[in-house]
């Protein structure tokens, strides 16, 4: 959340004219809904169920770059599914930098909904944390020297 996925994944897209597909885009689309109003109405575990669902539909695409929300590769057997289907990249990204910009984006983000500054760099922090172990499965792991290489040369 907040690393920059569907902005890098957009121009990586154009960079190697491929189609990009956001996630949660596509999600939102197929169910008519919001995912804040998903998470209100079903609650995440639905959330999630249809994240899965919806993974599953690129299956059958050209070569495309996907922006996954967050959590996606924690959940389920998604993160082997994305392996096994293409090339997944992890683009690290100090916590500081996710701070800034989830203090501006907070209520679009239904995890983040009322929480103070405090609280905020919690969440993120012990989210990473919980999250770290299947990040790490991804086959690139892109640092902030390698993303702010690729956005100078590739991304601009």
């Amino acid at each position: 959340m907040g690393s920059g996925k569907t902005y890098l994944g957009e121009r990586l897209a154009t960079h190697l004219n491929r189609p990009f597909f956001d996630l949660d885009r596509l999600l939102e689309a197929g169910e008519g809904e919001t995912i804040p109003t998903i998470f209100a109405e079903k609650g995440e575990a639905s959330f999630r169920d249809l994240e899965r669902k919806y993974l599953h539909t690129l299956e059958n695409q050209a070569p495309a770059v996907v922006s996954t929300g967050g959590g996606t590769p924690c959940f389920f057997d998604n993160m082997d599914w994305m392996k096994a289907h293409g090339t997944t990249v992890y683009l690290e990204t100090p916590v500081e930098v996710l701070y800034e910009r989830l203090r501006r984006e907070q209520a679009g983000r239904p995890l983040l909904t009322g929480l103070n500054d405090g609280e905020l760099l919690d969440f993120i922090e012990k989210k990473l944390r919980e999250r770290e172990e299947w990040y790490r499965q991804a086959e690139v792991v892109a640092d902030k020297d390698f993303l702010r290489y690729a956005t100078e040369r590739w991304l601009t």
